[in-house]
C-alpha cells in the first residue's frame, strides 16, 4: 500500500474517531497537499488545498477547550506508519502560540505506552536533571473512551548532537533509576535535540525501563543511525563490533561491551514481537547472524 493510501485512510478514521457527531461545523485543510496528508489543520486564507468539514461541539478540539480553560484549536498530524504502537498526535493550539503536543491512546497498547510516558516524565520532573531536559505533563486523563496525554511542547532546534552531550545524557537518563540503570528505551536521532542552554532536549519517554544493563541509550542510538545507511544484518552487526569504542566511556570493559550490544538487540526484537511488528524483518536474517558471529568469536 502507498504511503498516501495508508495516510488518506489513517486520517479519515481518525477524523471519525475524534470529531464525531454533528456539532457546529469547522472548515480545515488537508496539507501540505490532499493527496498526500502531512497534517490536518485549522483553515488560513491562504490554504490552497481543499476544505474538510468536521464538527467542533463535541470533538477532541472542545474537550481540550475545557482542560485548558480557553478556544483551542487542533492540528492532526497523519502519521504513515502501519505500527503496533500509532497513535494519533495533536498539535493544541490557542492565541497563535502551541499549548501543547497531545497523544491519543486509541487502542490497548497505545494507552499502555502513554501511561508508561506519563508516569516517567512525572518521575523525572522530581529529580534534579541537569543534562536534560524534558516535557511536562499538562494533563492526562479520558475522553470517550480514549487516553489524552498533552504535554508541555519543548523548543526544537535541528542540529547534531554532539557525543559528550550524547554520553552525559545516556549517564543521567541511566541514574535516573536509582540502583538500577535506567534508559530512555528510543533515544534515536528524531527524539532529540540540543537547547540553547548547552541541555539535551529529549521527548518521547513511551519506553521508559528501569532495571536494564547500563548503556543500553547509547547502542540505540548508535544502532537507529546505522539503519539509516545499512541493511539491518550489517547494522546489527556493526552494533556489536562498535560496542567497545562506544561504551568505553561510560567505564564498560570490552567484554560487557559486546555483551550489553547483543543484550540490547534481543531486547529489541522481544519488543517486535511483543508488539506485532517486525520492521526489521524476521530476527532470524538480522539478529542471529550477529549472535551467531559473536559466538564464533568467543
Amino acid at each position: 500500500m502507498s504511503d498516501a493510501a495508508v495516510r488518506l485512510g489513517y486520517l479519515a478514521e481518525t477524523v471519525r474517531l475524534l470529531y464525531p457527531g454533528s456539532g457546529s461545523p469547522r472548515a480545515y485543510t488537508v496539507l501540505p497537499h490532499p493527496a498526500v496528508p502531512r497534517r490536518l489543520a485549522p483553515r488560513r486564507w491562504w490554504h490552497l488545498g481543499s476544505q474538510v468539514v468536521v464538527p467542533v461541539e463535541g470533538s477532541i478540539a472542545a474537550h481540550l477547550s475545557e482542560v485548558f480553560h480557553r478556544p483551542v484549536e487542533t492540528v492532526l498530524h497523519v502519521r504513515p506508519a502501519l505500527r503496533a504502537n500509532r497513535k494519533p498526535i495533536l498539535e493544541a493550539r490557542a492565541d497563535g502560540r502551541r499549548l501543547a503536543f497531545v497523544k491519543i491512546g486509541d487502542s490497548a497498547r497505545a494507552r499502555e505506552l502513554i501511561s508508561t510516558e506519563a508516569a516517567a516524565l512525572r518521575r523525572l520532573a522530581g529529580l534534579p536533571l541537569s543534562t536534560i531536559a524534558t516535557p511536562s505533563v499538562l494533563h492526562h486523563g479520558d475522553w470517550r473512551g480514549l487516553s489524552v496525554l498533552a504535554l508541555s511542547p519543548l523548543p526544537v532546534r535541528r542540529g547534531r548532537v554532539p557525543e559528550p552531550l550524547l554520553l552525559a545524557a545516556v549517564k543521567e537518563i541511566a541514574g535516573t533509576g536509582g540502583a538500577r540503570p535506567a534508559w530512555h528505551g528510543d533515544l534515536a536521532p528524531w527524539n532529540i535535540c540540543r537547547s540553547r542552554d548547552g541541555r539535551l532536549l529529549v521527548w518521547d519517554w513511551e519506553r521508559y525501563e528501569v532495571g536494564v544493563p547500563y548503556g543500553f541509550d547509547a547502542v540505540h542510538h548508535f544502532f537507529q543511525r546505522a539503519l539509516r545507511r545499512m541493511e539491518p544484518p550489517v547494522a546489527a552487526r556493526a552494533c556489536v563490533a562498535g560496542a567497545v569504542r562506544l561504551l568505553a566511556p561510560l567505564g564498560l570493559s570490552a567484554a560487557t561491551a559486546r555483551q550489553t550490544a547483543l543484550r540490547y538487540l534481543i531486547a529489541l526484537a522481544n519488543r517486535h514481537a511483543a508488539d506485532g511488528h517486525a520492521p526489521l524483518g524476521p530476527p532470524e536474517s538480522w539478529l542471529n547472524p550477529a549472535v551467531d558471529h559473536e559466538e564464533l568469536l568467543t
